[in-house]
């Protein structure tokens, strides 16, 4: 890994409780890559096959259904690691063994039952993500459905198991679910609440949407307009989610959503970096381009972040 910046130093501090094993698997995602040792993070995430059905997910970029390709472009793009689920990692992880670190999604949920109350099913294992050389292991769960409990225990068990083996929990928190109206569920409050429910939970990284100038709650509406919490800019959104995570002391990375325009991404993107955001984890926008598209725009990605001064 090299020489461990000061800044790289200070993060892995926000971990006191955790195992040597954890704490150096945060410092290999954080030392690879583009944005290795500024505690940025650019990550290429493909579970998109099994959450949205293969031609919806690689139709607009036909060489995008062969796993090798997803391995080859976080490489080649310079990303911290490549997040998938069992099938796609076990396709190419020997491949490409010891060049990109690996995060094993171990839960997944397909869009052909259609479900008010959603819930993700186990689909992979902590042993397989040692077994596969992994640098975490990643977890879905969606405050608002009536199904969250039982998301929410099995994920302390995959924690505590994890961390048994020295891995780091990465958790997609997003609020889902027939309590939520679809604008809840990007709500700053919601998304906010998501971020410190995965933080309690035990996750080392959390992963939300970009969130919306919109409280859903009329509980937190009160709050909101009492404190004068800002809301306006997306900046200022994503400063209240990462100080809802624990004050900025977990990690908090922001999805790139349903594929857009490059303008438009890059715009949030820096909107994201502004507000303190840790990181983006891009999927379709990026997979979905023609490959010298891709590679040129998470290029830009990661230079928006890197391009930002280290924190004190």
């Amino acid at each position: 890994m090299g020489t461990i910046t000061d800044r790289v130093k200070q993060v892995l501090s926000f971990y006191s409780s955790d195992n040597v094993g954890v704490k150096t698997n945060l410092a290999r995602l954080m030392n690879h890559g583009a944005l290795a040792g500024t505690g940025k993070f650019v990550i290429l995430p493909v579970d998109q096959g099994f959450e949205h059905g293969p031609a919806r997910s690689f139709a607009p970029n036909p060489a995008s259904y062969d796993p090798d390709y997803h391995f080859q472009l976080a490489i080649d793009a310079g990303c911290n690691a490549y997040a998938a689920p069992l099938g796609f990692l076990e396709a190419s992880a020997d491949k490409f063994a010891g060049q990109i670190p690996l995060i094993l999604k171990l839960n997944n949920s397909d869009s052909l039952a259609k479900m008010d109350q959603p819930i993700s099913a186990v689909t992979a294992s902590v042993k397989g993500a040692v077994r596969l050389g992994c640098v975490a292991i990643g977890y879905t769960i969606y405050p608002g459905s009536s199904a969250r409990n039982t998301m929410y225990e099995d994920l302390r068990e995959l924690v505590l198991e994890a961390k048994e083996y020295g891995l780091p929990t990465v958790v997609w928190a997003y609020p889902r679910g027939a309590g939520l109206s679809k604008d809840g569920e990007v709500a700053v409050d919601v998304v906010a609440y998501a971020a410190q429910i995965a933080c309690q939970l035990g996750a080392h990284v959390v992963k939300v949407k970009p969130p919306k100038d919109y409280v859903e709650q009329p509980e937190a509406k009160k709050v909101f307009e009492k404190y004068n919490i800002p809301t306006k800019t997306l900046a200022d959104r994503v400063r209240h989610v990462v100080e809802s995570a624990f004050h900025g002391k977990r990690i908090v990375i922001f999805s790139g959503g349903e594929a857009k325009e490059t303008d438009a991404l890059l715009q949030e993107v820096r909107a994201i970096a502004a507000g303190g955001g840790f990181g983006s984890i891009i999927g379709r926008n990026s997979f979905q381009r023609p490959r010298p598209e891709a590679l040129k725009l998470l290029g830009d990605v990661i230079g928006i972040f890197g391009a930002l001064p280290m924190p004190a």
